[in-house]
C-alpha cells in the first residue's frame, strides 16, 4: 500500500499548487478509515513542497514517484521512491529518507543520534541508517529489489531539508563515515550535490514503467534475507538440539519436504514442554534450516521482550521473518510456508489493541489467523506459563483450531529440560507445591540445583551479586506486588520495591523515553549488565534464563491453612486484578512458576510472610541448600 504513486510530473505540480498533503491525507483515511494526525499532515505538506522542488531542480521530469509505501508485512511506511534509469541505462530506485530536523546531538547508542522528534529530544537512528533498513528490508521482503534474482538496484539516501550544513557535523562524524557512504546524507544547501545524486541513479528517467513493475512484485523473503539468517541461526554451535527436541525438529522438516512434494496438505505441530525443554532453541533452529532451505519461515511470539532481544542478537534485518502474533490479520491465508509460533500460550483472544482504528477490528480469533495463515503452523508451547486474563492459549485452544481448519495436527511432548541444572524433581516439586499439576513430589531432595528460601531480601540481593562476581550471569525478579514508577525528570528510576531497609527501582517501564545512561530499555533488562541494578517483573523475566536467579515472592500469593489464596488487593498488576476474576489465584501461581524456573544452576527466594515462607520451607529436605559461588 502507498499513498501516492504517480509520475515525478503529476507530483510536482500537485505539490506546487499545495494539493499534495491533501492528496496523501484522503488516500490515508480510504486505507484506515481515520484521519491522518496533524502532525504528520503538516510534515507531508512541508517536506514535500521541498521534495518537489528539489526534484524540478535536479530536472527528474520523466521518472515514477511513490510517497508514503507501507513496508510488506509492517506497518512502517517509507517517506519517497524515485524510479528511472541509470546512468548506466538501467533500471534503478532511490529511496529518499526526509527529515525536518535543524539540529542533532550525540547519542551513546550505536547508529542514533539525538533530535527534537515529537515534541522532545529523542534517541533516534541516524537518518540515513533508517534510509538503510527501510532498503534492505525491501530487498529482503520484495523480489523486486532482489538484485541476485534480476531486481531492481535501490540506493538509500536521507535529506534534511531544514537542516544548515553548520548543524549537520554530528551526522557526519566519524563513526557514520561507513555509513554515509552506503546511504548519503543531504542538508539544505545540498541541491547541486543532491541533484547529481539522482542523476547518476535515477537520472535517464523512463521511470514510470519501472516503478509499477515495482509495485505489482510479489513480497517473499528473497534468498539474501534467508541466507543471512540461515548463517545467524543455523551456525551458532549453541544451539545443537538432542533427544525429543531432535524429535520435534525432525518432525516439522518431514511435514514440510512432504508439504513441498505435494504429499500433504495443511499441517499443524503441536510442540509441548516446560521450563527448559529448548521449544526456542528449536524454533530458532528451525528458522535457521527452513531459511537454508528457501522456504518463507517466519518465527512470531506474544513477547516484546523476547522478540526484541532477537532483533538485537540477530540484527535489524530479522525483523522481517521475527514479529508479533498479532502481525498476520492482513496476511493471505498460506502465505507463510511455515509459521514458528513460539510462546504460544501468549496467544490472545484476537489481534485487536487499543491502536486498532474501529474500522480495522476483527471478530476473527488470533488462533484462527495463525493457522490460516502457513501451510505449516508449529506451536511451541507450556499450558502453565499463561499469566495474564487475556492470554488464551493452550494445547486445548490449537488441537480444536485445527479441527475447526480440517488439517492435520501433530503432537510432541518435550521431557527433558535443561534448566534448573537438569532436575526434573525441581520442576515436579514445584508444580506439586504451587498445586498447577499432581507430580507426586511431596518433598525436595535433588542437591543438583541450588534452591534455598530466605526471609530478608538483602540477603537475596548480596547472593546475586555474588554470583555475578564469580562470573555467572543472575538477576533479581519479584512478583508484582509494588507500583512502577516512571523515571524522574533526571531519568532516573525510583524505588518502588521497598521491603524494610530493601528498596530497589523496578526495571524500566516499555514506554520509558529517557533513561539516565546504563539503565537498560525494558526489553533488555534481562540481557543488558546494567539490569542487576533492578528488580524484573515476570513480563520482562519471561522467555529468559540465567545461571542464578532471585525471587522475592510477594503477599498476592500466601498460603493460608491447606490452601493457596490469591490476594488482589495485594497486587499492582492491574490488567491481572481487575479482570482475571475467579482465575486470579491461576495466573499468580503460574507467575511464580515463571519467575522460580528462570535459573539453570539455582534459584533463591525470599518470602516475606512468615506462614507462606514456613510452608514452603516444610517441602524441603533441608532448610537451607549449598549457595557455594
Amino acid at each position: 500500500m502507498q499513498l501516492f504513486a504517480g509520475p515525478s510530473g503529476e507530483f510536482i505540480e500537485e505539490a506546487v499548487q499545495k494539493r499534495i498533503a491533501e492528496k496523501l491525507g484522503d488516500s490515508f483515511y480510504d486505507y484506515y478509515r481515520f484521519r491522518a494526525s496533524a502532525s504528520e499532515f503538516t510534515s507531508w505538506k512541508n517536506s514535500l513542497a521541498a521534495l518537489a522542488h528539489q526534484l524540478r531542480y535536479s530536472n527528474i521530469r520523466d521518472h515514477g514517484v511513490v510517497l508514503e509505501l507501507q513496508l510488506p508485512s509492517s506497518s512502517a511506511r517509507l517517506d519517497c521512491l524515485v524510479f528511472g534509469l541509470s546512468e548506466a541505462d538501467e533500471s534503478a530506485a532511490v529511496l529518499i529518507e526526509l527529515k525536518q530536523w535543524t539540529e542533532a546531538i550525540p547519542s551513546e547508542w550505536d547508529g542514533c543520534v539525538e533530535s527534537y522528534v515529537g515534541g522532545a529530544m529523542r534517541k533516534v537512528l541516524h537518518p540515513s541508517l533508517q534510509a538503510l533498513t527501510y532498503a534492505q528490508y525491501l530487498q529482503d521482503m520484495t523480489e523486486a529489489y532482489d538484485v541476485d534474482r534480476g531486481g531492481i538496484p535501490l540506493t538509500p539516501c536521507s535529506w534534511l531539508h531544514n537542516m544548515h550544513p553548520g548543524a549537520s557535523g554530528v551526522l557526519r562524524g566519524a563513526e557514520f563515515q561507513e555509513l554515509l557512504e552506503r546511504s548519503p546524507l543531504f542538508v539544505n544547501s545540498d541541491a547541486d550535490r543532491f541533484g547529481a545524486f539522482l542523476g547518476h541513479h535515477v537520472g535517464r528517467g523512463k521511470g514510470v514503467g519501472i516503478m509499477e513493475k515495482a509495485l505489482s512484485a510479489p513480497h517473499s523473503p528473497s534468498k539474501k534475507l534467508l541466507d543471512y539468517t540461515a548463517a545467524l541461526v543455523a551456525g551458532e554451535p549453541a544451539y545443537r538440539l538432542i533427544d525429543e527436541q531432535v524429535v520435534a525438529y525432525n518432525a516439522v522438516l518431514s511435514l514440510v519436504r512432504k508439504m513441498q512434494r505435494g504429499r500433504t496438505g495443511k499441517a499443524v505441530v503441536l510442540v509441548k514442554g516446560g521450563p527448559g525443554t529448548g521449544k526456542s532453541l528449536i524454533a530458532l533452529n528451525l528458522l535457521g534450516t527452513l531459511s537454508r532451505f528457501g522456504l518463507h519461515v517466519q518465527h512470531a511470539t506474544g513477547s516484546k521482550a523476547f522478540t526484541q532481544n532477537i532483533w538485537r542478537v540477530l540484527g535489524t534485518r530479522s525483523k522481517a521473518q521475527v514479529k508479533y502474533f498479532n502481525s498476520y490479520s492482513a496476511t493471505a491465508a498460506d502465505g507463510v510456508d511455515v509459521l514458528l509460533a513460539d510462546e504460544a500460550h501468549r496467544i490472545r483472544s484476537t489481534s485487536n489493541n487499543r491502536f486498532t482504528p474501529a474500522a480495522k477490528k476483527s471478530d476473527r480469533t488470533q488462533i484462527d489467523e495463525l493457522v490460516d495463515v502457513a501451510k505449516v503452523s508449529v506451536f511451541f508451547i507450556d499450558d502453565f506459563q499463561t499469566v495474564r486474563p487475556g492470554e488464551v492459549g493452550s494445547a486445548a485452544l490449537i488441537r480444536e483450531a485445527a479441527i475447526r481448519h480440517d488439517v492435520r495436527c501433530e503432537e510432541i511432548d518435550l521431557r527433558a529440560q535443561f534448566r534448573c541444572a537438569g532436575s526434573d524433581e525441581y520442576i515436579d516439586w514445584l508444580d506439586q507445591t504451587l498445586e498447577i499439576r499432581k507430580t507426586g513430589v511431596e518433598r525436595l531432595e535433588d542437591e543438583q540445583f541450588e534452591f534455598a528460601v530466605l526471609e530478608d531480601p538483602t540477603d537475596l540481593d548480596a547472593i546475586i551479586r555474588t554470583k555475578l562476581a564469580a562470573g555467572h550471569t543472575a538477576r533479581l525478579m519479584a512478583g508484582y506486588c509494588w507500583p512502577w514508577s516512571d523515571p524522574d525528570e533526571n531519568g532516573d528510576l525510583l524505588d518502588d520495591v521497598v521491603l524494610g531497609g530493601f528498596r530497589r527501582p523496578w526495571n524500566a517501564k516499555p514506554e520509558a523515553r529517557k533513561l539516565r545512561k546504563g539503565i537498560p530499555p525494558a526489553p533488555f533488562w534481562a540481557s543488558d549488565p546494567g539490569g542487576v541494578d533492578q528488580v524484573g517483573c515476570v513480563y520482562t523475566a519471561q522467555g529468559f534464563e540465567f545461571d542464578f536467579s532471585g525471587v522475592i515472592w510477594g503477599p498476592d500469593l500466601v498460603r493460608r491453612g491447606d490452601e493457596w489464596v490469591g490476594q488482589p488487593s495485594a497486587s499492582h498488576d492491574r490488567p491481572v486484578k481487575t479482570r482475571a476474576g475467579a482465575r486470579f489465584t491461576d495466573c499468580v501461581k503460574n507467575t511464580y512458576r515463571v519467575l522460580l524456573t528462570r535459573g539453570l544452576q539455582g534459584c533463591y527466594v525470599c518470602i516475606p510472610d512468615a506462614e507462606t515462607r514456613e510452608y514452603v520451607r516444610g517441602r524441603l529436605a533441608r532448610p537451607t541448600m549449598s549457595s557455594s559461588g
